[in-house]
Formats: C-alpha cells, structure tokens, sequence
C-alpha cells in the first residue's frame, strides 16, 4: 500500500509538471491559421478599394507568412479607426486596424512600425518657390490632409504665418486646387499626391477634359521626417504573429523591396526623395 501511494504520488508530480509545460508551451504557440478581417483607410497607392497597393502587400505577405489571409475592409481615411472601436466595442468580426500613428490611443495590441509615409511639400515647377521647411511657405495658400497638424512636425505652430491654410480628407481635392492654381502648395505624402495625379491625367483624356492642366510639372521635397504607423489588433497573438514575421521579412529584404517596387512607379513625381533619409 505504501509503495502504491508513493507510485500514485510520483505519477500525479510528472503528471502536474507535463501539464504545465503543455500550457507553456500552448501560450508561446502562434495563433491558429485564419483569415483575418482588417479596417485600412482608401489611400491610393497604400491602399485602394480592392484591397491592393503598397500598404496592402506588406500586411498581405506579412500574414501569409505566418499561415493567416489579410482580408481588408477599405473605408475612407478616419473612419477605419471608428469602425474598429465601434467593432471590438461590440464584439464584432473586426480582427485588426491599418495606419495607426504613434500616440494614438486604440483598443487591443499594437504591431511595431511597418510602414512609413514620407511627408513633404509639393509645387508646381512654374512656380518657381523652393521648399526647404514651412518657414518657406510664409505667406502661401497652403492645403493638406485632415489631422495633418497631429502628425506632421512643426505645422500647427506654422498655420499662422500661411496665407491660407485649408484640411481636406479628400487627396483629389489637393492636387485640383495646386493644378487650378487656387493653392501654392500641397502638404501630404508623395506616392499619396502622386497618384492622384496619375488619376487626373488619365481624366483628362476623356470627353470634356479638364479645366486644367494635370500634365504640369511639380516638384516633391521631403520636408518632413517619415511618420511610422503601426498595425493594431484585438488579439494578442496575432500581433505577435504579425511582429514575428514581419521581423522575418525585413530581415530577407522583402519590406525595403515592395517600398523600391512602389515608389519607383511615381518617380517622376517623387525621384529619390521618397524616404531618401531612412
């Protein structure tokens, strides 16, 4: 008998110890393949209606490398980060959110930086102003995104010594005002502006044209410092997943060549001046 309960006990002591290192080893596990449902914000060439560009191929290939499928639900810019604190508020299928700045407060687990938008100011070329910094634009009719003087250096001190200064959340609106020449300047990340561009030469080889020319000269300086953003999720491990891979593809050089593979597309606009300083 007392050789039983030692035998008994001995059993019950591995048996508590292969549990527990079951569970450690069930908590370092990856989360389970699956598709993934992420808000992103339409910002063509980051992130088109389809669920394609720039941003889009990063998260895509980040994901598929750690097993799981990127499906993107693509709302306008703001809203993606409403919809996701509305969904996990509710407990609804709202698995991640795009574009996240740095200091902005959202539900759930933060990624580590995955892209950066370089930020700058554009011109026409026929202009002839130079743009080193925002002292430079004293005196200038002056357009960028909405909350832009949240995330660009140095612009909310500067808005007062602009001639004029307006935010508008449409990006087409920008680059219509610079080539009516009803704005001297565009703050606002250089693919961003660039291919709204595009869109506006390819519009104007249809009936009607334009009332302008899209076709102008401009001219891109990076201004400003490239503003990370970072994925956010409402489960851990998957943000952990998300990291890891990541790490894995920056480390191979896949992330530096999806960037030299996008802002190729728009050098005309851009040249080198796309994240030349990373």
């Amino acid at each position: 008998m007392a050789f039983g309960v030692r035998a008994f006990a001995a059993t019950g002591g591995v048996a508590a110890r292969l549990a527990l290192c079951i569970g450690l080893a069930s908590a370092a596990l990856p989360a389970a393949a699956r598709p993934v449902t992420i808000l992103a914000p339409e910002l063509p060439p980051m992130m088109t209606a389809d669920g394609s560009g720039r941003e889009a191929s990063i998260i895509k290939e980040t994901l598929a490398t750690c097993g799981h499928e990127a499906h993107f639900k693509v709302v306008p810019f703001g809203r993606h980060w409403n919809d996701y604190r509305d969904g996990v508020q509710a407990g609804g299928p709202v698995d991640a959110v795009t574009t996240v700045p740095a200091g902005m407060e959202m539900p759930g687990s933060r990624s580590v930086p995955y892209i950066h938008y370089q930020n700058g100011a554009s011109v026409l070329k026929s202009s002839g102003l130079t743009v080193r910094s925002l002292a430079d634009l004293a005196g200038k009719r002056v357009i960028t995104f909405s909350g832009a003087p949240d995330v660009l250096p140095g612009l909310r001190a500067a808005i007062p010594s602009f001639g004029d200064f307006r935010e508008r959340a449409d990006q087409m609106v920008h680059s219509n005002l610079l080539f009516a020449g009803r704005v001297d300047a565009v703050l606002a990340d250089g693919l961003i502006f660039a291919e709204y561009n595009r869109q506006l030469q390819e519009k104007a080889k249809s009936a009607g044209g334009l009332p302008f020319d899209p076709a102008q000269p401009v001219q891109f300086t990076a201004i400003f410092p490239p503003t990370p953003y970072s994925m956010v999720f409402h489960d851990e491990s998957l943000r952990a997943d998300f990291d890891r891979c990541f790490a894995e593809l920056k480390a191979k050089g896949r992330i530096d060549a999806i960037d030299r593979e996008w802002v190729a597309r728009y050098a005309a606009t851009v040249g080198d001046r796309y994240l030349s300083n990373r």
